[in-house]
């Protein structure tokens, strides 16, 4: 069981070519795998961990409905944002700069075989580094991703998941609001959900900006602990 994880920040990058790179190690893996299996081998498999931050876009899931985008084409264009239809699981997302995606792409095999515990896990990885910050956040029941104030007039999200799986190999991932543009959850019904609204981590703080580097290696620590996995920079 190979619990090395390979980081790869890839910075400020187009939505679908991160989504086809993604692809590429996914297949990847998926292939080794099919390898060992046909020819009885046991040849390790790889993980990968990419970071990344997205020029405005938006995707809609595999369940997603189209109407909870709500605007055309054309004011797509005027804001200068993108749209796919892509292959996660969950309904329509934003992604966008200052907010920090993550696409862990690993074998988990690896790890565990259990597709719930990998996704609680993820969760407890955001919860855990904003209560660095001070912030309570918490799960909403039947509600994937991490909110502030379940259960209350006031619930808000601040992080959106939605990941893909075959043969136990993960792609996609979550998307944490650090310093992220709320402006551009307006053009949705995010996620699907009617009446709930959407918050960064730096409006939370009350704080122009929030270094981004400082949350992502808070994630990292707490995803290497959860997933008693080691991280190669």
């Amino acid at each position: 069981m190979n619990k090395k994880i390979e980081l790869q920040e890839l910075g400020l990058k187009d939505y679908k070519d991160a989504w086809d790179y993604q692809e590429e190690l996914f297949k990847q893996i998926l292939a080794l795998k099919i390898k060992n299996r046909r020819e009885e081998l046991n040849l390790e498999t790889p993980n990968y961990f990419l970071l990344v931050e997205h020029p405005h876009v938006y995707t809609l899931g595999k369940s997603g409905d189209i109407k909870h985008l709500l605007i055309s084409e054309e004011e797509l264009e005027k804001r200068d944002a993108k749209y796919y239809k892509i292959n996660r699981g969950g309904d329509i997302t934003y992604h966008g700069p200052g907010q920090l995606v993550g696409y862990p792409i690993l074998d988990l095999e690896n790890f565990f075989t259990d597709i719930h515990k990998y996704l609680r896990l993820l969760e407890e990885m955001v919860i855990s580094t904003l209560k660095e910050y001070g912030l309570k956040a918490e799960r909403s029941p039947g509600e994937t991703g991490v909110w502030l104030d379940v259960g209350t007039p006031f619930a808000r999200k601040i992080c959106a998941m939605g990941v893909r799986a075959s043969r136990w190999v993960t792609m996609h991932g979550f998307a944490l609001n650090v310093n992220a543009n709320l402006g551009y959850f307006d053009n949705i019904i995010p996620c699907g959900i009617k009446g709930k609204a959407v918050t960064s981590l730096n409006v939370e703080l009350g704080k122009k900006e929030i270094p981004m580097v400082e949350v992502q290696e808070k994630l990292l620590k707490h995803f290497s602990r959860l997933f008693e996995a080691e991280i190669l920079k």
